[in-house]
């Protein structure tokens, strides 16, 4: 998935959920691999000086099918 912002380049980790996720950042997004075992709730993108966290509940729909990137 893609999460959008700024200065975003310094993160040091992003989870679903408490999931860590697989993710490559840039100055303005982040694009993070949503874990198999993820399960509904907060997105979190650890920076060096604070943790940013989803205003909505992220949701986790099984049997959804998805795409590799």
């Amino acid at each position: 998935m893609t999460i959008l912002g700024n200065n975003l380049a310094g993160a040091t980790s992003v989870t679903f959920n408490g999931i860590s996720a697989k993710f490559k950042a840039s100055s303005t997004y982040i694009t993070a691999r949503v874990p198999t075992d993820a399960t509904t709730g907060t997105v979190e993108v650890v920076m060096p000086r604070k943790t940013l966290k989803s205003n909505v509940p992220f949701r986790v729909l099984r049997g959804a099918v998805g795409y590799s990137q």
